[in-house]
């Protein structure tokens, strides 16, 4: 399963880097907000870090729900950097686009996926990612893990190649639950991440070999 760290923080995403762990990244309209950045070419220039930070997919999601704006805006977007994958919305003009993309070369990820049937139509109009939103799901006292167990299954029996993008991941056992789901790909906070390296046994552990050591001295 590969890892993308789901942020447009550059100091979290140099770290996440620096693990030797992550495989790419995530962003959306909240994610740049929340950052400050502001205005086309700011935007731009953020995206093109980010790209020279991670060696891999980074997916810049369009604004626009219309057909043309999101082609518009698709096509400035891809021609930032080669790592870019086009983000577009689960809408009916949004699977319009995702076809023109694919048969035009240019990388996708369907987001604000929340069902099988959405992840079907998104995978028949060749997006490379599809992005089910399992903790939204959960926040609806649903079970977000058994829709990407669903989606998964499908796209294995019907031989789809679009990749289970795992994503609005909360806590650590959602990535390792994701993991055993099948998902391709888990999109999560640097602190998701982290968190999977804690176990209160490893620290005990630690503190007695280090006690330990001492006594060899």
């Amino acid at each position: 399963m590969k890892f993308f760290i789901d942020t447009a923080n550059l100091a979290q995403i140099r770290e996440a880097n620096d693990l030797g762990i992550l495989d790419g990244v995530t962003t959306n309209p909240s994610l740049m907000a929340k950052e400050g950045i502001k205005g086309k070419d700011a935007v731009t220039a953020h995206y093109r870090t980010i790209c020279e930070i991670v060696d891999g997919p980074v997916s810049a999601e369009v604004f626009g729900t219309s057909f043309e704006d999101i082609i518009e805006e698709g096509k400035v977007l891809a021609a930032i950097h080669k790592n870019i994958v086009v983000k577009v919305p689960m809408i009916k003009d949004g699977i319009k686009a995702i076809k023109w993309f694919t048969d035009n070369g240019i990388p996708t990820n369907c987001t604000l996926v929340f069902s099988a049937g959405q992840a079907i139509l998104a995978a028949k109009a060749g997006a490379t990612y599809v992005s089910p939103f399992l903790g939204r799901i959960d926040d609806s006292c649903w079970d977000g893990v058994e829709l990407i167990e669903q989606i998964v299954g499908i796209y294995n029996a019907q031989g789809f190649m679009t990749e289970v993008l795992a994503a609005s991941i909360r806590n650590p056992l959602h990535i390792v639950r994701c993991a055993e789901a099948g998902a391709d790909v888990c999109t999560c906070p640097l602190s998701s991440i982290l968190g999977l390296l804690k176990h209160p046994l490893t620290d005990l552990g630690l503190q007695q070999f280090l006690a330990d050591a001492k006594t060899m001295q």
